[in-house]
């Protein structure tokens, strides 16, 4: 007889199964933009007609729910009260966070890194994401518990991408963040320089707040990939305290035609591993825990 540990790693994996590319998204450094990389490049995969997951690992500090408008919502069990729903802000598009828990926003969360483990699994084990081509799964600063129980618990984790600015402290914390991934294993799909350059709203000109090419050195000296580099404008972060789609928005933007390129080339690049779930009339993912019939479903 399965414990009951085992059970959630079998509901882990038949959930994560289902979906075609799980991506970390990292930091070394808070402040980086890194749930603003996570919205933006959701919302740019939609464009291209991809269906996304994002799930808010950011226990202490969940931005997600308010930059996609859905900081209301609350989550809802399954009928038979066996899996959480997700958030479902726009079509395609399906969200899982703390917040959603929580009755009120500014209550702080004070819990100790086994807390943090036991909610992020039961995301993983319980909540019904179905058939997905992306979960994106947004982290806070740092390489502590939150990062850690990602890459335990994922199977066939895709890989990470590593957000930071050009500014030389936050090259420093997140070349921690490429240590990391290393230390573990984890394929680094690439770096996002995010607030590479004010857009200025009179003339337009470029002006390196932060630093001129922090990001695109940083993969020179570790051998990585350059994924892009995002500018900053006065709108996109009016349009994140709105929840407003950006990219839908605003298509002509350069950071809104940065975050499309970015999403094109992941998707290009990434390798696309199909899913060994193949449902019954019937079936759903978590019977299989406890399922012994000899079927299409439980083949790996």
């Amino acid at each position: 007889m399965p414990s009951e540990s085992e059970i959630q790693d079998i509901h882990i994996h038949n959930r994560m199964s289902m979906i075609d590319r799980k991506i970390l998204i990292m930091s070394g450094k808070g402040g980086v933009g890194k749930s603003t990389v996570t919205v933006n490049l959701a919302n740019a995969l939609l464009a291209m007609g991809k269906t996304v997951g994002i799930l808010d690992t950011d226990i202490h500090g969940p931005n997600i729910p308010k930059m996609l408008g859905c900081e209301d919502a609350i989550l809802q069990g399954s009928e038979g009260g066996d899996s959480i729903i997700p958030v479902s802000p726009r079509e395609g598009l399906k969200v899982v966070s703390v917040s959603f828990a929580l009755g009120d926003p500014d209550q702080a969360i004070v819990w100790r890194g086994p807390m943090k483990l036991a909610v992020i699994k039961q995301f993983l084990a319980d909540v019904q994401w179905g058939t997905l081509d992306y979960l994106l799964i947004d982290s806070p600063p740092g390489t502590g518990d939150e990062q850690l129980a990602v890459c335990q618990n994922v199977p066939d984790l895709t890989g990470a991408i590593i957000v930071t600015t050009p500014q030389q402290v936050a090259i420093l914390d997140a070349k921690k963040s490429v240590s990391f991934a290393q230390q573990l294993d984890l394929k680094i799909l690439g770096v996002v320089e995010n607030m590479s350059y004010l857009i200025c709203p009179d003339c337009g000109k470029h002006i390196p707040v932060f630093g001129k090419d922090g990001g695109k050195n940083l993969c020179k000296e570790q051998d990585l990939e350059f994924l892009g580099e995002i500018p900053m404008e006065i709108g996109l972060q009016q349009g994140e305290d709105l929840g407003v789609n950006w990219i839908e928005k605003n298509p002509d933007s350069e950071s809104a035609k940065a975050f499309k390129a970015i999403a094109e080339h992941l998707h290009g690049t990434v390798e696309f591993k199909h899913s060994p779930y193949v449902p019954k009339e019937g079936c759903s993912p978590s019977s299989c825990a406890s399922c012994t019939a000899d079927c299409s479903s439980r083949k790996s």
